[in-house]
């Protein structure tokens, strides 16, 4: 064996030896890591196909449907910092088996859930499993790959995966609502999670940090309880305007994590070491990876809506239709790390962001019967640029702490992406739903019918079947064309975001660069 050398990151010192550095086995282990992000990824946008269906069955209100699109994302935002310190202290392998098994067990309650009520919950109680999976993945990455480029070819299929995975879930939903009821979309997780778990106990490597220290729990409420509370009053300003629940939301938020800030400075061994963000390219990859996500999980929750209950396409081909944003982002996460160091790191970032918000620009000129190859161009468009962008900030985020803290680091890049795809649906979403609930009904339609109409377009369609025919069409136009109008108000504020932040990250990543070499 060879002598231990010294590793170093760029805030700090590890060990490790050459032979760990090349582990035969590291490609192997990584495929386990890439199936446990897919299924995350892809289970925060698989219902997006599946409301329709979902709606008809349990009749949910718009604002139920918004948390059951939405409950999960945020859990896992408001968790992932806590698992992942939780993570650095028990093991990170440990707790990936322990979610994935979880994650499992907890997908057959969504499936079999019988009412608006209790699909939020049992969504929740995904979220809860899903924040142990997401940074014991990374983090477990940063332990396997010690080559700074093997660890970006490395990150570049991870976040390959979290991207595409995003873009692959109406795919999947598609496929098997063609087939199948709305619930299969989660059971189809159970399989899956059990090669998870049977493969990583043989192939996986065990980790941990040796001088973590205690879990603080207290920081684990603050953290929660904060980001839920922002997101929420995110969620009730666009949607309903201002109201004190929203702003009491938001002040019970931003006060807790004003505590949580507060107090990690004050223990010895922090649920997350805020000096990280004293780092200037540190935070700037962390802002863009949250803007990255938060243009590509919004754009595909309403235009899988779109295609089906505006342009009438099936659940498959609605799915397939969203493919090229997943495509997109598959070629450029694999050779953003290689992109970055031969150009620069803010330049492919910038520029991925810009992508992303020229796309959304372009989806400002929508109307119901626009062609596919505009939005087909649109989607791939997003896709590189999400590709680009969110692979070479989680590799920033990850190569800028020592290996023992990669828990507390993937946790932060995680929470971005969570906390991204909650915002870009409760966001965006919402701007659609409250321009959609402006539409006018026609005089004679009854008013539990008109009100039913107005909670969603799901529901206009679903309400349009207790009146005749043409008052149905008429009804259901009307619909569809403040629905299209909503899309497009969303995808300009989306577009000024993402335009904004890629000017931002220019300047905050100025200078940045990818390690280069074995560490040592």
């Amino acid at each position: 064996m060879s002598t231990p050398q010294r590793l170093t990151g760029l805030t700090g010192a590890t060990g490790t030896t050459g032979t760990e550095g090349k582990s035969p086995g590291r490609w192997l282990a990584l495929s386990v890591l890439v199936l446990a992000v897919l299924l995350v990824a892809v289970d925060a946008t698989v219902l997006g196909l599946a409301t329709p269906a979902l709606s008809e069955d349990l009749q949910p209100s718009g604002t139920q449907l918004l948390w059951i699109g939405d409950i999960y994302s945020f859990v896992i935002a408001g968790l992932l910092v806590s698992m992942g310190s939780l993570g650095d202290r028990i093991g990170r392998k440990k707790l990936l088996l322990i979610g994935a098994t979880a994650f499992g067990a907890v997908s057959v309650l969504n499936a079999y859930a019988t009412s608006p009520e209790m699909m939020i919950v049992a969504r929740a109680l995904l979220g809860v499993a899903g924040a142990t999976l997401m940074p014991s993945t990374l983090a477990l990455i940063r332990n396997i790959f010690h080559d700074p480029r093997e660890r970006s070819l490395a990150i570049g299929i991870w976040g390959a995966t979290a991207s595409a995975g995003a873009a692959i879930g109406p795919v999947v939903g598609g496929a098997l609502l063609q087939h199948f009821y709305w619930g299969s979309v989660f059971l189809i997780n159970l399989p899956v999670m059990l090669v998870l778990v049977l493969v990583g106990i043989k192939l996986l490597p065990e980790s941990k940090n040796p001088v973590a220290g205690p879990w603080d729990l207290v920081s684990v409420g603050l953290s929660l309880v904060g980001i839920i509370g922002i997101v929420y009053a995110v969620k009730e300003l666009a949607t309903h305007g201002p109201s004190g629940e929203a702003w009491a939301a938001a002040l019970i938020g931003a006060a807790s994590l004003y505590a949580f800030v507060r107090r990690q400075f004050t223990l010895t061994a922090p649920l997350l070491d805020m000096r990280l963000f004293r780092h200037r390219g540190f935070s700037g990859a962390v802002l863009a990876d949250l803007l990255t996500v938060f243009g590509l999980s919004g754009l595909v929750f309403f235009l899988s809506q779109f295609l089906q209950l505006v342009q009438g396409r099936e659940p498959l081909e609605a799915g397939l239709a969203e493919l090229p944003a997943a495509i997109g982002a598959v070629v450029t996460g694999l050779v953003a790390g290689s992109y970055a160091r031969k150009f620069s790191v803010r330049g492919v970032v910038a520029g991925g962001l810009a992508a992303i918000g020229l796309a959304l620009g372009v989806l400002t000129l929508v109307h119901q019967d626009t062609g596919y190859p505009l939005l087909g161009a649109a989607l791939l468009v997003v896709g590189l640029g999400a590709g680009f962008s969110f692979t070479v900030t989680a590799d920033v985020i990850l190569s800028s702490v020592p290996k023992e803290q990669a828990g507390s680091a993937s946790a932060v890049s995680e929470t971005a992406y969570e906390l991204g795809a909650a915002l870009g649906i409760a966001l965006l979403g919402s701007i659609v739903t409250g321009v959609y609930q402006e539409f006018t009904a026609p005089a004679n339609v009854p008013a539990a019918v008109a009100d039913a109409a107005h909670e969603s377009l799901g529901g206009a369609v679903e309400a349009a079947k207790a009146v005749d025919p043409q008052t149905a069409h008429t009804m259901v136009a009307a619909a569809q064309e403040a629905f299209v109008d909503g899309l497009r108000m969303a995808s300009g504020v989306g577009a000024a975001v993402l335009l904004a932040t890629a000017a931002a990250a220019w300047f905050l990543l100025r200078g940045q660069k990818l390690q280069d070499g074995i560490e040592h």
